[in-house]
């Protein structure tokens, strides 16, 4: 065969489909690396690692199962405080809303000690809504006063995620117990307020001269009523603060019992303040909890004072034992010279 031949049989060989010899079928030629899939081709850069990498840290960052101290950068901190707030803001916003539809109701319940001195007692005395929008601007107060109650579950417990990852864990449990007292305890007072807040009106509205009335401003009056119920409800929280502060050894239990005789004369004026007028019956409804709780707290911080000795003692006596005596020159002599 003579050599043009050979050159035109070789391009047709090179030209041909590739044949699979365990099959037969011809395979196609193998195309280029620019014509591949576009998920073939295109493979993750390091620069896109990297970013891959950074985003999951941030993610771990912000999740408190892996980052339970919550350590991260000042700018984080405010990103989350913001967000906290905001749906803080969100929920008071919507527990106006409900304030709105109680708004009658709880009017109801505040205007009835009025409507009593008028049936019971024979007294004149009204609720007086000062101005044209007065109305109006009591219902929006009492509103916002109602949505923060119906919202306080959310905001109280966005600012508790807030603060908690700053604590250590025995801070955390003695925090814990905090909240699971106080709660009750401000709930309780808040009840015992409610229950004396028509004594409290019924005795300021006594020191009325003969042929005379009361005309309450709406605005004073449901300012009083609220101040009444939750400073009763705030007194009632003190014993548990005293107890958290023993329980970081700030206060010992013998300090608070030599001041019982001051703490009697403060609950005492402070229920004749809250509950003024000749029934005695009433300050003692107010009176009587708040002494029981503060003897009751005085004895847990005596025991705790006593626990807390016992633990010191214990850990001293232990110290001393693993104390090891030096030992004395002439001992070290015999041992040199054996």
């Amino acid at each position: 065969m003579s050599s043009p031949e050979k050159d035109l049989n070789a391009m047709s060989q090179n030209s041909s489909p590739s044949t699979d010899p365990a099959s037969g079928a011809a395979s196609s030629p193998a195309a280029p690396e620019d014509q591949l899939a576009p998920d073939q081709s295109r493979s993750e850069t390091p620069a896109t690692k990297a970013t891959a990498a950074q985003r999951k840290a941030a993610r771990a960052k912000r999740s408190r199962r892996k980052n339970p101290q919550a350590q991260m950068a000042l700018t984080e901190h405010l990103r989350e405080f913001r967000n906290r707030l905001i749906i803080s803001a969100i929920a008071t916003v919507i527990g106006m809303v409900g304030g709105f539809f109680l708004y009658y109701p709880f009017m109801e319940w505040l205007t009835d000690p009025i409507r009593q001195l008028n049936e019971q007692e024979s007294r004149e005395a009204f609720l007086n809504f000062g101005g044209v929008g007065g109305s109006f601007n009591v219902m929006v107060e009492v509103s916002i006063i109602l949505g923060l109650i119906i919202a306080s579950p959310i905001w109280l417990y966005q600012l508790w995620a807030f603060i908690t990852p700053a604590l250590h864990k025995k801070e955390k449990r003695y925090a814990y117990g905090f909240v699971i007292a106080a709660v009750p305890l401000f709930l309780g007072g808040c009840f015992l307020g409610i229950i004396t807040m028509p004594a409290a009106v019924f005795a300021l509205t006594s020191f009325n001269p003969e042929d005379t009335g009361n005309v309450i401003e709406a605005v004073p009056y449901v300012r009083f009523v609220l101040q009444l119920v939750l400073t009763i409800g705030l007194a009632c929280m003190v014993p548990v603060l005293l107890v958290g502060l023993n329980m970081l050894g700030i206060l010992p239990g013998r300090t608070l019992l030599k001041a019982w005789r001051w703490v009697i004369i403060l609950v005492l004026l402070l229920a004749a303040i809250v509950a003024p007028g000749p029934d005695m019956m009433v300050m003692f409804y107010i009176a009587a909890p708040l002494m029981s709780l503060f003897f009751l707290a005085v004895g847990i911080c005596l025991l705790n004072d006593r626990r807390r000795k016992k633990k010191q003692a214990k850990q001293e006596a232990a110290y001393a034992s693993r104390t090891v005596k030096a030992t004395s020159a002439e001992e070290l002599r015999k041992v040199q010279g054996s």
